[in-house]
């Protein structure tokens, strides 16, 4: 089954996205790089978020930057997940970002295979603020295989 064809099983649609100020999703030569994409969720993991829906805004950040690719590429197919960064709007106690992330990654290695072109590099970061107030804000790199 192709990344594409798992997405839509997982029922992922790809609606046509609306102009916006910045673009969602640039090429360079053979890489697509997302901008950070928000979650709908807002607060702070360690005080008014859970690390569980922290989990779901990830995953819902995810769903996006796959919009924003499919969006560019015209599809999931032939592309390998390179680097992952996932922000996350958090106390300065909170330690946990690492799980909060994991919604995008476990996401990422259900359709592109978590041995394969789903295995990525990764950074979870805590930050004072996240713009809206938003909970997540995730942004990935592609590489387009077998592209020139």
């Amino acid at each position: 089954m192709t990344a594409e064809e798992k997405a839509k099983e997982l029922g992922l649609t790809f609606p046509e996205l609306p102009p916006g100020y910045l673009n969602p999703c640039a090429k360079a030569g053979t890489l697509l790089f997302t901008s950070g994409h928000v979650s709908d969720l807002k607060g702070k993991l360690g005080k008014d978020v859970t690390v569980e829906q922290g989990y779901e805004a990830a995953k819902d950040c995810a769903v996006k930057v796959l919009r924003a690719a499919h969006a560019r590429h015209g599809t999931l197919d032939g592309l390998r997940v390179i680097k992952l960064l996932g922000c996350v709007n958090s106390t300065l106690e909170f330690s946990e970002q690492h799980l909060v992330i994991n919604g995008a990654s476990d996401l990422l290695h259900k359709i592109f295979g978590k041995e394969t072109d789903g295995y990525h590099a990764r950074s979870a970061l805590g930050f004072a603020a996240l713009p809206t107030n938003a909970a997540v804000e995730v942004e990935a790199i592609f590489e387009i295989k077998g592209a020139v």
